[in-house]
């Protein structure tokens, strides 16, 4: 794989991080300790969280399931929707991935040469060393933000008690506050402001969006997605930076808050952008 990932600057090492990054973002990123150069790891960091990992799945199946009814079309045409949509966002990220080795990350790539050890049977004993050490640092220190983030989001869409004899709780909460107020911003993209409170919900983890919905709305979640608004959520879910744990992560690896708040910017820009572009031709087109 050397010489494909050659074409956009990356080794062929860096395929083992981006292809860790389609379970989780995170043993991708930290996976990216194997590459020799600071460039290199640096560039695949970045892209790492645009492998579609298995937090988006929940959100791509609710999407496609109100796309294409089970009764109208057959599955073969819902894998092919969920295979596209992973596609989409492989192809961005090497894109991006040659964008950023030309700019903001220019250097030499590394070699593809590699010495192969000599395969021994592993000590369990120094294997189950090793993760209870890992995992301890990774609780120690990414965990520290992960839980700060986890319970500012936790008092946001508690508080206040609502007083009103209505069993959401989330409309009158701070959380569906600050829904109400960014319902300007999203609203060019097809959504309203309880899709509002799943996106900030899910920054926490991407399957909170499913069941936001669902605490919002009911059992009929699903007519808050038009056609062309589920189209424009997965093309969003898609590029977004919509993982709190995943920046964490970031900033321990590289040691610096820069990166973290790079990829926070140009990710959710770019998703705004791209959904933005997918709704607003759709509506053009008379598509609703």
């Amino acid at each position: 794989l050397d010489r494909i990932m050659g074409k956009v600057g990356l080794p062929g090492k860096a395929f083992v991080p981006l292809l860790s990054s389609y379970a989780c973002a995170i043993p991708g990123i930290m996976a990216t300790r194997t590459l020799p150069s600071r460039q290199d790891r640096l560039a695949t960091i970045m892209i790492a969280p645009w492998m579609s990992c298995s937090a988006r799945l929940p959100i791509y199946l609710l999407m496609i399931g109100v796309l294409i009814p089970n009764s109208q079309h057959s599955s073969w045409l819902k894998t092919a929707i969920l295979l596209g949509i992973y596609a989409v966002g492989t192809f961005c990220a090497l894109a991006v991935a040659w964008v950023f080795r030309k700019t903001l990350l220019k250097g030499k790539g590394s070699f593809a040469a590699m010495e192969l050890p000599s395969y021994r049977l592993p000590s369990w004993k120094n294997i189950t060393t090793e993760m209870l050490q890992r995992s301890m640092l990774f609780v120690k220190r990414a965990g520290r933000i992960i839980l700060a983030f986890s319970i500012i989001l936790w008092f946001l869409m508690a508080y206040p008690q609502s007083q009103s004899l209505e069993p959401i709780q989330l409309e009158d909460s701070y959380m569906g506050y600050v829904g109400k107020s960014i319902e300007p911003i999203i609203e060019p993209l097809g959504y309203d402001w309880k899709i509002g409170i799943g996106l900030i919900a899910s920054f926490a983890a991407r399957e909170l969006f499913v069941s936001t919905m669902t605490i919002v709305n009911g059992e009929n979640a699903n007519i808050l997605f038009t056609p062309l608004t589920c189209i424009s959520l997965i093309v969003f879910f898609i590029f977004a930076m919509q993982c709190m744990s995943t920046l964490a992560v970031v900033q321990r690896e590289t040691n610096s808050w820069r990166w973290p708040i790079i990829q926070l910017i140009y990710m959710t820009s770019f998703a705004y952008l791209a959904a933005l572009i997918v709704y607003q031709v759709g509506k053009f087109l008379g598509y609703s």
